[in-house]
């Protein structure tokens, strides 16, 4: 039965109309796992050499058994934002004559089979090989390395759980960055130190194998726990995105003093929260708040002449992240309804004002929210106030302004993580205006006066772009509507 199905859903993928676009993204992606897989492998072959160089003359083994815990804390975050669930072809499969528990059982195999369930594999096999089996022999080697993959595999089981049950969800996001507060988190600042959780499990592996015993009955229950759920909730109704419709439906009501562009600024918000994709563009954001820690708080970065250039950087990445993200896809997000727009009088143009409200507001919720961030001196609290300026001034027009350049369509049901439905060449080119702009404003000022006339320059000229907005906008309208029917044409294209 598993490969009837596998048969039937390469003979889906051969019969679509956007097959042999499918088959290169797919190969590409292959190509992409391959080349990373054999990265990984090299860094294995490695790792008992980077070990001998950073755990200054610490016992490799132990060394390595302490830093476990940050391997797994590390692939905990990225089974969470990559890992895909099981559930897709749900639709085709329940009305058939097969068992809930046999297709459940085949789309969990199917889960398995996965780049990312090698990657342990592939990082700590040549370790084992040489240094554990020569200290401890093949039974010590394999007790170990079953343990750890164990370990990693139960990680799969209960991600397959986790995120059906709690993924967009504000439970879901509070785990994830409590795991990466408490993980990482904890040791930067010296309130514990969690590697040291790990060590005698895997020490004790070495020797005995208990705790191989006793991590695969682990993954086994996680296992078991995945495929209860999703035998108990297997129907169309409770696999999908639950969502709580007071919530979705809820409108902003100041975007109402704004008129139509108003109107359509409350729509848009509607559907960010509605989709997948665009919902985890909203997550991200909140996420990326938090970047300033990572620079603010590192002593290399700390400059005792004055500001660091960096920081101007970092300003304009908190306070314009969701611009920045969104943005790029400016029309993408609308590929499904473009052309309910395009038949309503000033329909294109209140749809552009409304995405110009929206992100514009996003920014300053996003400048309020980084205020905290004055515990680290006034001085960046000026930075993150001259860059949303800057942002809301200048730089959402450029973003829009290569966001126009060929729009593509795209499906906003699907996650994020590795879609690159709706990104063209165009979404990697404004990364040069967006390193390059800020600094054209504010290194000159701050060479030839101070860092503080950069700022002063960096905010009058975001300022100068807020009087100057209605023509600036108007520009990028303009372009909406003179290729408004090459739009629509190329939004009505099979993703």
């Amino acid at each position: 039965m598993f490969f009837t199905l596998i048969r039937l859903q390469l003979l889906k993928s051969m019969r679509s109309t956007s097959f042999a676009k499918s088959a290169l993204a797919t190969g590409f992606m292959i190509f992409i796992a391959l080349l990373l897989l054999s990265y990984v492998f090299l860094a294995g072959l490695f790792l008992g050499r980077i070990i001998e160089l950073i755990g200054e003359g610490r016992d490799a083994i132990e060394f390595l058994n302490s830093g476990l815990i940050y391997f797994f804390l590390v692939e905990f975050m990225y089974r969470y934002f990559i890992q895909k669930l099981p559930v897709v072809e749900l639709e085709s499969l329940l009305h058939l004559p097969i068992g809930k528990k046999r297709i459940i059982q085949i789309l969990m195999l199917r889960s398995f089979i996965s780049p990312l369930n090698l990657i342990a594999l592939l990082l700590f096999l040549p370790f084992g090989v040489q240094v554990i089996m020569e200290k401890f022999g093949a039974m010590g080697f394999v007790s170990w390395l079953g343990t750890l993959l164990f370990f990693s595999w139960t990680l799969h089981w209960f991600m397959l759980w986790f995120k059906q049950r709690f993924e967009d969800s504000m439970i879901g996001v509070l785990v994830v960055f409590g795991t990466l507060l408490l993980g990482g988190g904890s040791t930067y600042m010296g309130w514990f130190n969690v590697g040291e959780l790990l060590v005698p499990l895997f020490s004790a592996a070495i020797t005995t194998p208990i705790p191989l015993l006793a991590m695969a009955l682990l993954c086994f229950f996680a296992f078991y726990l995945a495929f209860r759920f999703y035998v108990q909730n297997a129907y169309l109704e409770d696999l999908s995105e639950e969502e709580d419709v007071r919530f979705v439906n809820q409108s902003l009501g100041f975007f109402s003093r704004f008129g139509v562009a108003g109107e359509l600024a409350n729509l848009e918000w509607k559907l960010i929260i509605r989709h997948k994709k665009s919902r985890t563009f909203l997550m991200l954001s909140v996420f990326f708040l938090l970047y300033g820690l990572f620079f603010y708080t590192n002593p290399q970065y700390q400059s005792e002449e004055g500001l660091s250039p960096i920081f101007i950087f970092v300003g304009v990445f908190i306070t314009g992240i969701f611009m920045i993200q969104y943005g790029q896809l400016f029309l993408s997000w609308n590929s499904g309804n473009f052309d309910f727009f395009l038949g309503k009088k000033a329909g294109i143009e209140s749809l552009v004002r409304g995405k110009y409200l929206l992100f514009m507001s996003v920014s300053m919720v996003c400048f309020l929210a980084s205020v905290p961030y004055v515990y680290f001196g006034v001085d960046i609290l000026l930075i993150h106030l001259a860059t949303f300026l800057f942002n809301i001034g200048i730089m959402v027009h450029v973003i829009i302004y290569f966001a126009l350049w060929k729009p593509k369509p795209m499906d906003l049901n699907k996650g994020a993580m590795f879609n690159y439905e709706g990104v063209g060449a165009a979404q990697f080119l404004v990364i040069i205006p967006l390193m390059a702009g800020p600094y054209l404003i504010y290194l000159p000022f701050s060479l030839l006066i101070s860092d503080y006339a950069g700022l002063l320059a960096l905010g009058i000229s975001g300022l100068i772009g807020l009087i100057a907005f209605k023509p600036l906008s108007q520009f990028n309208i303009n372009r909406v509507l003179s290729n408004r029917y090459e739009i629509s044409s190329s939004f009505r294209q099979e993703l």
